[in-house]
């Protein structure tokens, strides 16, 4: 007996994706439109014959329209366990109605309900904190962001398990253009075309993947560096995904939600071992002796990319000059902080509005190097630069940040910057916070000190708003 299948809403998808009208359709199908219309609305079955003309005419995989429905069924349902709406379906059929003919709407649900169990863990967090009179500031640590942040910037932003895993998926790439040939790769092991999108089509995003339709689209407002890190974060996430796992079990989050942040920071660290393969990039780094500029028009990357790149260069038996580095937003925010060995905040800082960063967004695009010297004497050689984000269309606001990424100062010599750095005659004193710094006389001061009392002398004025004794 001819098998009959219902599968109605998946073609109204394929015929959705494809730009096809359903007269269109119908007549490559050869039958009515009307008969097509009761097919996609599951009156209709889809007879073998049928199957056949749509594999060879729209090249369907009849194993995704003979598939059980509902890859979501099993999400929705814990969705409508919850005693909120435990109450509101008498049995799974409207689930895998909905699994079936809405998949993108069923994703949305679940990610929808799972932000909700979130929030909801968050304030029970926070109203058990000060139920125990804990003070509240310290909730703000227990954010998943935070805790992420907080486990890679102390930890050196080498992933030894990812950098071995990257060299031998390079190494199975075809030479030539690394976007071209990411994107075959993408298209011929796993199926998923990339298109870039304009901006009124995806005004929000950067980036969105559709795994019911396996296209990957990009905004036309990225770069052209940032278009192929975000093809590499794609390609990593598919062709690394055991090494990354193994990378994200060695930082113990406690969350669901931080291992998910942290899996996609671990992502981008692929991507940018993909980019600029270790010995190649590490090679050309000591040659030109660290010059960022030429680096990034070697392998095609942006100033930002190849800066964080060379803090990941500390393989054991092949490393670089330890770098470090820090970006901040024109207000101050900080956005990242990494380091070969963790980022140094106990012997730098990174707080000090005297530091080059700060300057830089006064100069945008030019790059800044100068040696700096901590209160207890330790020297660092300091480069810094704006960074531009998305191309912005007209009337909106550029984002720009900065970027600085640091050395001790006894690998100066090193780096092509060290004759800018050592230009001046005498290091920029600089501090680690101002509510930690006891430098007298500093007027780029904002703050006093809570290590010393105030002067507050009716007599006398300092240089600084804040006179401390």
């Amino acid at each position: 007996m001819e098998r009959k299948i219902f599968a109605g809403p998946k073609v109204r998808r394929i015929r959705n994706g494809l730009g096809v009208t359903q007269t269109a359709m119908a007549e490559a199908l050869g039958i009515s439109p009307s008969y097509l219309n009761l097919i996609e609305r599951n009156q209709r079955p889809l007879t073998v014959q049928l199957l056949l003309k749509l594999a060879s005419v729209y090249k369907v995989d009849l194993d995704e329209l003979q598939s059980e429905p509902g890859n979501n069924l099993a999400e929705l349902r814990e969705v409508f366990a919850d005693p909120l709406l435990s109450g509101e379906l008498p049995g799974d059929q409207e689930l895998v109605e909905i699994s079936d003919a809405a998949p993108n709407a069923a994703s949305g649900m679940v990610k929808l309900y799972r932000a909700y169990r979130e929030q909801a863990a968050r304030l029970s967090d926070l109203g058990a904190l000060m139920a125990d009179g804990a003070q509240v500031p310290a909730a703000g640590a227990r954010l998943p962001a935070d805790e992420v942040r907080d486990a890679l910037e102390r930890r050196p932003a080498y992933f030894a398990v990812i950098e071995d895993a990257a060299e031998q998926f390079f190494m199975t790439l075809p030479s030539g253009d690394l976007q071209q040939v990411l994107r075959d790769w993408l298209q011929k092991e796993r199926g998923i075309t990339v298109r870039v999108l304009p901006v009124h089509v995806m005004p929000d995003l950067r980036r969105r993947f559709d795994r019911h339709s396996m296209r990957l689209f990009l905004s036309e407002r990225l770069s052209p560096q940032d278009q192929l890190q975000e093809i590499a974060i794609e390609a990593a996430t598919l062709a690394l995904k055991a090494a990354i796992g193994k990378e994200l079990e060695g930082l113990a989050l406690s969350t669901p939600e931080a291992q998910r942040i942290a899996r996609f920071e671990l992502a981008r660290a692929a991507a940018l071992a993909l980019m600029m393969p270790y010995e190649a990039f590490l090679t050309a780094a000591k040659s030109v002796r660290y010059d960022i500029d030429l680096l990034r028009s070697r392998f095609g990357c942006s100033f930002g990319q190849a800066a964080a790149r060379l803090t990941m260069l500390q393989r054991p038996s092949n490393s670089a000059v330890p770098f470090f580095l820090m970006e901040i937003d024109a207000a101050g925010n900080r956005l990242r902080r990494a380091g070969a060995s963790g980022f140094p905040q106990a012997r730098f800082g990174g707080g000090c509005p005297k530091l080059n960063i700060h300057a830089a967004f006064l100069q945008p695009g030019q790059i800044l190097a100068e040696t700096v010297e901590t209160p207890d004497g330790s020297a660092f050689l300091t480069i810094a630069r704006t960074l531009e984000g998305p191309a912005a269309p007209f009337g909106e606001r550029v984002r720009r940040t900065a970027l600085l990424i640091a050395c001790d100062a006894q690998f100066r010599d090193a780096t092509v910057y060290a004759q800018a750095a050592s230009s001046s005659p005498h290091a920029v004193a600089i501090g680690p916070v101002c509510r930690l710094c006891e430098r007298k006389g500093c007027l780029a001061r904002a703050e006093p000190p809570v290590t010393r009392p105030l002067g507050l002398d009716e007599m006398v004025a300092g240089l600084s708003a804040f006179d401390f004794q």
